[in-house]
């Protein structure tokens, strides 16, 4: 039995092409993610919340082998400066568990979406699903559609040697 949800309903309603996995409760991370579903890292796509100085915080959805650059994310969007927020700030700030936090999830909340604009040459990608233990894989320009979210360069490869 497939987990249903806000996200999947909304998904169904909006007619969109999409995948749901279930994944164990428990929060994975995207290397554990990628690992469960037999898809390469590079698929899995996290989810991180930004603080600004002011306003709504940004959500960076970035993939799972990536780092999110602060400075690249701050220019793309003209913001002076912004800041990492902790594990906490970001459950308090979304009201998601961290491991569950989704753009899909947080539609019509005022969170601005930033996806990582290499999203674009992959024809899915997976992203959670609005909770723990539900990923679900669509297209990049789905996501962006639905999520009002705008493609830019703001994650760098994480370096393996260090």
């Amino acid at each position: 039995m497939t987990v249903v949800n806000n996200v999947t309903r909304y998904l169904d309603a909006h007619k969109v092409r999409y995948a749901a996995f279930e994944t164990p409760a428990e929060k994975l991370g995207a290397v554990g993610t990628a690992a469960f579903l037999g898809v390469g890292l590079e698929l899995i796509y996290k989810t991180i919340v930004v603080k600004r100085e002011r306003g709504k915080p940004i959500l960076a959805v970035i993939p799972g082998n990536s780092e999110l650059d602060l400075k690249a994310l701050a220019a793309a969007l003209g913001e002076k400066k912004v800041h990492l927020s902790t594990e906490k700030e970001a459950e308090g700030l979304t009201g998601l568990q961290a491991g569950g936090i989704s753009p899909l999830a947080l539609i019509h909340k005022g969170f601005q979406v930033v996806i990582e604009a290499s999203a674009q040459a992959q024809a899915e990608i997976h992203v959670s699903g609005g909770q723990r233990g539900l990923n679900i894989r669509l297209a990049p320009g789905d996501l962006a559609r639905l999520t009002s979210a705008r493609f830019a360069a703001v994650a760098r490869k994480n370096n393996p040697e260090s």
